[in-house]
């Protein structure tokens, strides 16, 4: 039994004292104990070694105590299990040197055996478990297939991915096979990840902000809800689309347990938008972390004001930044669990 199961019954819904918190990318760049490992092995090195994921997952449990931790691994693991080659490039991020960019291109890439491909994943999660002794849950995330296509067909990080838009707009046969290899891989992973022991899963959805609300509903948001149906009897899910509030009624008829909802989105917006049923999770801007101390606190409580402390999960709007201090990340964390004392 979990020693702190907090984050669990706000996915359920259930009335909290105070409503859980954790942040998106909590296991990573700020905290100096992860630079010294980054340092020392590249990015890949560290997804694919299980004592170096498990590691990292566990840092921001020790350091700043949230009520929750995410494994640390990548969405791009999953397209390189699928035979797409993807490099992590200094001073570009993912690039992947072979885009797709016909249907030639998409018949090459396969659904693959999740375990032969990524097994490390699955090792990481037993060992993370294991390390965190029932302390809080451990989130297991994939990106959405829109996501994980567009840097297939884009090749690299974008501040428009027109190429992956044109690619489904002047070729939707291709762009719709492709989309939904991504969907089936990522069903059999998340699921292995349930087997493994993750305790919750979240979709990251970083670019369906990129499409129309229409075109939204066509290369995004159903792949995204085969993989909701697929794991809703099997876990709690969370769907987290940047620059998505115009989804957010669609989403909430969802089987999802949780919206994610970043930070250009007021909570009363999120609320009413979602239809007011289900929990949602935000959203302060990870910049204002930068704010001094004694402004994140107040910022903190007005936010949890806003959303209310039930059906809620106190994160970022999107993952926290490499420059934010320390003991102001810890802020956050502590601001939530001094709410209502």
């Amino acid at each position: 039994m979990l020693k702190n199961d907090l984050f669990l019954k706000a996915l359920k819904g259930e009335t909290v004292q105070r409503p859980p918190v954790w942040m998106m990318r909590q296991a990573g760049r700020y905290l100096p104990e992860f630079i010294e490992l980054r340092d020392k092995y590249d990015f890949f090195t560290r997804c694919q070694t299980p004592e170096l994921a498990a590691e990292i997952t566990v840092q921001p449990i020790r350091r700043i105590a949230p009520d929750a931790a995410i494994l640390f691994s990548d969405i791009l693991v999953v397209p390189q299990a699928m035979g797409i080659e993807v490099l992590m490039k200094e001073n570009i991020g993912p690039f992947i040197p072979n885009p797709i960019r016909s249907m030639a291109d998409v018949h090459r890439v396969y659904v693959p055996d999740i375990q032969e491909s990524l097994g490390y994943v699955m090792d990481a999660i037993k060992l993370t478990k294991e390390m965190l002794n029932d302390e809080v849950p451990l989130i297991g995330f994939a990106g959405s297939p829109w996501t994980i296509f567009c840097y297939a067909v884009e090749g690299r990080g974008s501040k428009s991915f027109d190429m992956a838009k044109g690619f489904c707009f002047s070729n939707p046969a291709a762009a719709h096979t492709l989309l939904q290899k991504i969907t089936d891989t990522t069903i059999l992973y998340l699921k292995e990840k349930v087997k493994a022991g993750v305790d919750a899963v979240q979709i990251f959805d970083s670019w369906g902000g990129m499409l129309s609300p229409v075109d939204y509903q066509e290369f995004s948001w159903k792949y995204i809800n085969q993989i909701v149906e697929a794991l809703a009897d099997l876990t709690p899910v969370i769907v987290f689309g940047k620059g998505c509030w115009f989804a957010l009624g669609e989403m909430g008829k969802s089987r999802a347990s949780a919206l994610g909802v970043d930070w250009t989105c007021s909570a009363r917006n999120a609320r009413y938008l979602s239809g007011g049923n289900i929990t949602l999770q935000g959203n302060f801007d990870p910049s204002r972390l930068l704010s001094p101390i004694p402004t994140i606190k107040k910022m903190v409580h007005e936010m949890i004001d806003e959303f209310g402390k039930d059906k809620y999960v106190v994160n970022l709007g999107h993952g926290i930044l490499p420059n934010i201090p320390v003991d102001h990340a810890k802020a956050f964390i502590d601001a939530v669990k001094e709410y209502g004392q």
